[in-house]
């Protein structure tokens, strides 16, 4: 899911950049597993993700140790939408349901970008919830890597 700011479309490859765009948004229980895992570690992809701007949503997270991260404090929705306005690219949500159905809910989202694996599940939880709300999307993207999909959607918003 991508928050977009007013960054225009740039063209997409398959490379560490797309999949590690500036900057990220997580909620706290990805951060933490994240945080545990990358600083560590060495790369390309390891020294995106670990000198990148991260923006951290949680109640109980107050001092963040993984390099360039803060802690949305506050209204979180009032601090996403002024990151949007201040930010020059894109903020992607990293692994958490929650807040991206938050963000949808306050139309803060202008893209989601899925990755769709080739596995079926008896149970689990939906990505969009229930809701009676409509949110018309524009597919702009396909592509396939090995038996993973990734489709990437442009949210529709209607004329003000």
């Amino acid at each position: 899911m991508s928050v977009r700011g007013v960054a225009k479309r740039r063209p997409r490859s398959c490379s560490t950049r797309r999949w590690a765009p500036r900057p990220s948004c997580s909620v706290g229980e990805t951060y933490e597993f994240l945080a545990a895992r990358w600083p560590s570690r060495s790369g390309e992809l390891a020294d995106r993700l670990n000198d990148m701007p991260k923006y951290v949503v949680s109640s109980t997270l107050k001092d963040p140790d993984w390099n360039n991260s803060t802690v949305l404090a506050g209204d979180v929705m009032q601090e996403v939408s002024k990151l949007k306005q201040e930010l020059d690219g894109e903020i992607v949500v990293a692994g958490s349901i929650r807040l991206v159905r938050t963000l949808m809910d306050h139309d803060l989202v202008d893209e989601l970008r899925l990755m769709i694996y080739p596995v079926v599940l008896g149970a689990g939880e939906r990505l969009f919830g229930e809701t009676s709300d409509q949110m018309p999307v524009r597919l702009l993207e396909t592509r396939t890597v090995d038996d993973l999909a990734y489709l990437t959607y442009e949210v529709v918003r209607q004329a003000a």
